[in-house]
């Protein structure tokens, strides 16, 4: 599979700038200090409105991993509003007090828009015990995107895990997206243990400003050119060892007479 890039959009300027800088999806959320919150109803419909990028939406009221049955009821209201006014899909995630994936919650969430594909984010940057979690997250219906960078402090921190894990598990590999502090020096080493998804988020504003700057369109081409090469690379190297993109022997027509 060719590598799909995700950028971060805070509202109808950096939904524009992501799709013309070469984006394939957006993440939509509010409030970054608290490292995304869910946004207002009217924005989803706004940045609907101005890109036909695929759009994941933040289901996420507080600044932590928790939640409790009063929230969950107020997220499945404001999931319905989203899909309404143009969502195609979630970016949730929970944690249990002693922070483990909370299974219960996220799949009682998810229930209520049943084949409506999400990510978890990095909340499962924050567990105490990473096989677990990812176990536990293969359960759950709909899912096929983790959001990780292998650490809670971005994935310069992470990265030795992130390529063990994608290398030791090629179902892991499948849905991880490595995304946190990300850098460019990190992809070709995360997109040779097997991973194609990749999000960014302050690397494509000026001075990685959250307050002060939108998505620069030139900074999202900067990171398509980077993964697209990365794509060629693959495709040259299956194409000298006789492979298909799915790593079948290729096929050769028997010459003709």
């Amino acid at each position: 599979m060719g590598s799909l890039l995700e950028v971060i959009a805070l509202h109808p300027a950096d939904a524009e700038a992501a799709q013309e800088g070469g984006a394939d999806r957006l993440e939509l959320c509010a409030s970054m200090e608290a490292d995304g919150l869910s946004p207002s109803v009217s924005t989803v419909s706004a940045v609907r409105r101005v890109t036909d990028l695929p759009l994941r939406v933040m289901l996420r009221l507080t600044g932590t991993f928790a939640v409790d049955g009063a929230e969950l009821n107020r997220l499945t209201a404001a999931a319905q509003s989203y899909l309404s006014a143009g969502a195609d899909g979630f970016v949730l995630g929970f944690l249990t007090p002693d922070n483990e994936v909370d299974t219960e919650s996220v799949a009682a969430l998810v229930s209520t828009f049943a084949g409506t594909p999400w990510t978890f984010h990095r909340a499962i940057d924050a567990v105490l015990e990473q096989r677990p979690a990812w176990r536990a997250l293969r359960t759950l219906p709909g899912l096929d995107t983790v959001l990780t960078a292998g650490s809670a402090l971005g994935v310069q921190h992470g990265l030795d895990d992130l390529t063990r894990m994608a290398k030791e598990d090629p179902a892991v590999a499948k849905v991880m997206m490595a995304g946190g502090s990300l850098r460019p020096e990190h992809v070709p080493w995360l997109y040779g243990s097997g991973v194609r998804k990749f999000h960014v988020g302050s690397s494509v504003r000026q001075d990685g400003s959250w307050t002060k700057a939108y998505v620069n369109s030139r900074f999202v081409r900067a990171w398509r050119n980077l993964l697209d090469a990365q794509d060629s690379k693959a495709q040259e190297s299956r194409s000298q060892a006789g492979t298909t993109q799915d790593g079948e022997p290729a096929t050769t027509k028997e010459p003709t007479a």
